[in-house]
């Protein structure tokens, strides 16, 4: 009994660990996309005077975060058509690359992005080495 008992609670965690997992891509892998003639898709949503003061080029601006309100869904909403319209991978741009990232991931699948399409970019601008690549304004 004891063991079925544990058996079930670690397959009960390994699902919910599965369902919580989203696809993370390194800061590497995203600048050798862009470095491929912007082969990527750069949903950046952090408020707008993050935005301002430095993003990766090329980013789409939404300032969605946390992504959590209707009114930041729907700023969300407006980059669909860009996304849509192509079969590029979407990386999530965010200040840290956890939870308002998250939040705009599930939500993207929520609007038929394919996950195998999404990604995060893990640690956000706050790990974002390649300064190189960075822009200021808007």
């Amino acid at each position: 009994m004891f063991k079925r008992l544990t058996l079930t609670f670690a397959l009960i965690l390994l699902l919910s660990s599965a369902a919580l997992a989203a696809n993370m891509m390194e800061e590497d892998a995203v600048k050798n996309l862009l470095e491929q003639d912007n082969a990527l898709i750069l949903v950046d949503i952090q408020p707008a005077e993050a935005f301002a003061k430095a993003h990766i080029r090329g980013s789409l601006e939404t300032n969605a975060f946390p992504a959590k309100t209707a009114e930041e869904k729907a700023r969300l909403d407006q980059v669909l058509p860009v996304i849509q319209s192509s079969d590029l991978p979407v990386v999530i741009v965010c200040p840290r690359g956890k939870s308002g990232a998250r939040n705009s991931y599930d939500y993207l699948l929520s609007k038929g992005v394919p996950e195998d399409r999404l990604y995060i970019l893990e640690g956000g601008m706050a790990d974002w080495p390649f300064d190189e690549l960075l822009v200021e304004g808007r």
